[in-house]
């Protein structure tokens, strides 16, 4: 029997950290990676979709990360997907001590360590994390 096959969303109004961020996820993993650049997009992806976990980044213009959770936590359909947000708005010091926790939402400092990133990915889901083989020893840094 085959492995399900998790699906993961990131959302960011950055194009080029949506393509890198899979790019890294799809290099590492077999998971099946999607993304969206706005607010709306990542809602009704979401909702179409059902993905694993959402990567979701705070500041966005229009429908910003945090009325994006809320909505998406208000729809039955989608309210029980983990979200890890990933943001600029947090320093890596202010979480370190906290495994990434601030009140009960998961947070991961930009720029990203792809390692710390899938590490928190397998923990939301229950997986255990097997690393493959990176560039140095620290990981690849995600901007």
């Amino acid at each position: 029997m085959s492995e399900k096959v998790r699906k993961v969303l990131v959302v960011d109004d950055e194009e080029d950290f949506c393509s890198l961020t899979k790019q890294a996820i799809k290099a590492m993993t077999n998971f099946k990676v999607m993304t969206a650049t706005d607010g709306r997009k990542a809602v009704s992806l979401a909702k179409k979709e059902n993905p694993d976990v959402i990567l979701l980044d705070i500041m966005m213009p229009g429908m910003s990360g945090s009325v994006v959770a809320e909505e998406l936590l208000e729809n039955p359909r989608t309210a029980s997907i983990p979200i890890i947000f990933v943001t600029a708005i947090v320093k890596d010091s202010e979480i370190k001590d906290s495994d990434g926790m601030l009140g009960n939402r998961m947070f991961i400092a930009k720029p990203i360590n792809v390692n710390n990133l899938l590490e928190k990915m397998h923990m939301v889901l229950g997986l255990p994390h097997v690393p493959k083989e990176t560039s140095d020893e620290d990981g690849w840094f995600l901007t």
